[in-house]
């Protein structure tokens, strides 16, 4: 793939390469006489990571739900006051990342909808990817003229059309509309929803995003996308929410579960690699403790003679360290990074753009200089912020950079809630690794094996979603074959 005049790829760029961002976190707590709004405010900061754009709250009383959302991070969008205006039972948060509808205040969550016997608030991680035949079913419910189609409503995300079809069965409880809705999504699917007096979770078959049940010292049940916000709140970890499993909180805390699909496991890989908190355990395994051992088997597969191992901070350090003790080689910090920078929307010029990823990270001249270093990141999506760091590296001395990467090579769009959705948004595709390896300026670069991931997660390959990287995808569109879904993209997201 050639480079622009300006030395960047001549693929389609983020101007600031943030790496691949999941769809969003979900949280939700049954606790009376807890103060549930604060800790749906901790809980969502403990999945900050999972989305940056937008945070919102719903909180019921037993009799009504109050909503309060905005654009922003957890922290920017809630400050004690507001929290305390929150007062109830029983609450539902959100914090998003935009990968179907566009980044707007009407597409923060959580949703209200007025149903039958009061209203449903109801938040959401993941994809769908039949949204228009739900919007057809919808039609067929409530009538096409009434139907808050994506185009017209001020909401543009499939959680919308999820929640009015929800709100749509006027002749059920909430609980039997689930149900029958359910069944009838397709894609990647991790709910917290709720009425007056219910919390529910479910989880889609394949149980491709994860969501996790804990309970607080006061018999309080909390339900979240992570199992490090569980112990952020204080919850002890239950057990998963089960794939193709809808999950019922009373009042009292008792716990009912029914089962609305078999369970096809087909846990994201992306999520052990980069999605998912280091000390969140995902299939009973910490995830720390897999990235380490996924950089022990690079090390193994894909050796190098250097001097000094560094990571990418923060994603990279475990595999870094995995890969120093794999390969004996020292592990050292050779990159600083600014814990404060998040998302920025200045739009810097060409000639800024290294300026843009010093912001956030920045060499060590006087560890680094005259050494031979093994850089170790998580993933190549784009290849930008890896062809800055090997430039960084250079400049601050580096007498050679090798670049290892903790994950095969990012061939595939994602349908399931990652935000590339196309391939030409890809380093990858079309490019051997000799080719990678000299866009990005490196002397050498190693992926570890497709086999040698499955190990470190201890799951079997067949129970893993592995599409972004071999091109097989577990669960596709209705009204598009899965053959297909190799040379499709999703709905482009609106501006």
């Amino acid at each position: 793939m050639p480079l622009r005049p300006d030395g960047l790829l001549t693929h389609e760029l983020d101007p600031h390469d943030r790496g691949p961002q999941d769809a969003c976190g979900v949280f939700g707590v049954q606790a009376p006489g807890e103060e549930v709004a604060k800790l749906t405010y901790f809980g969502l900061f403990a999945l900050q990571h999972r989305g940056q754009e937008s945070a919102g709250i719903a909180v019921s009383n037993d009799r009504r739900i109050m909503v309060f959302k905005d654009m922003g991070l957890v922290s920017q969008v809630f400050d004690e006051p507001t929290l305390n205006t929150l007062q109830g039972n029983c609450a539902v948060g959100h914090t998003r990342y935009s990968t179907t509808g566009a980044s707007v205040w009407g597409n923060a969550q959580p949703t209200l909808a007025a149903t039958a016997e009061g209203s449903l608030a109801l938040c959401h991680n993941g994809n769908l990817t039949n949204t228009d035949e739900l919007e057809e079913l919808l039609a067929q419910r409530i009538g096409a003229n009434k139907v808050p189609r994506k185009k017209k409503m001020d909401s543009s995300s499939d959680t919308m059309i999820l929640s009015a079809l929800l709100a749509s069965y006027e002749d059920l409880t909430l609980e039997e509309a689930a149900i029958e809705v359910l069944p009838k999504l397709r894609g990647a699917f991790c709910l917290t929803f709720m009425d007056e007096q219910t919390l529910y979770a479910a989880r889609d078959p394949q149980g491709i995003r994860p969501l996790a049940i804990g309970e607080l010292p006061s018999g309080g049940i909390v339900i979240a996308s992570e199992t490090a916000a569980l112990d952020i709140v204080g919850a002890s970890f239950v057990r998963d929410v089960e794939p193709g499993e809808l999950v019922i909180v009373s009042p009292d805390g008792t716990i009912a579960s029914r089962r609305f699909a078999y369970a096809a496991p087909k846990h994201c890989l992306f999520e052990y690699v980069y999605l998912s908190r280091p000390d969140t355990v995902l299939t009973g395994r910490r995830v720390h403790n897999m990235r380490v051992k996924i950089g022990k088997l690079l090390a193994k597969e894909c050796p190098a003679d250097a001097d000094l191992v560094i990571p990418t901070p923060e994603s990279g350090i475990p595999a870094a360290i995995g890969f120093a003790a794999g390969s004996g080689i020292p592990y050292g910090l050779g990159l600083v990074r600014n814990a404060y920078v998040g998302r920025t929307f200045i739009q810097p010029s060409n000639a800024m753009r290294q300026m843009g990823i010093r912001m956030k990270l920045n060499p060590l001249p006087d560890v680094v200089r005259g050494k031979r270093i093994v850089v170790v990141d998580d993933t190549i999506v784009r290849g930008n912020t890896q062809r800055q760091v090997v430039a960084m590296l250079r400049n601050a001395g580096a007498k050679e950079v090798h670049v290892r990467i903790s994950a095969p090579p990012v061939e595939w769009p994602c349908f399931y809630g990652i935000d590339f959705a196309t391939r030409e948004e890809l380093i990858a595709p079309g490019m051997s690794m000799d080719e990678v390896c000299e866009a990005i300026g490196a002397d050498s670069l190693g992926h570890i094996s497709m086999e040698g991931l499955v190990k470190a997660t201890h799951v079997p390959k067949e129970n893993l979603c592995r599409a972004c990287f071999d091109g097989e995808y577990p669960v596709g569109p209705q009204d598009l074959p899965l053959e297909d879904l190799r040379n499709a993209t999703l709905r482009k997201k609106e501006s």
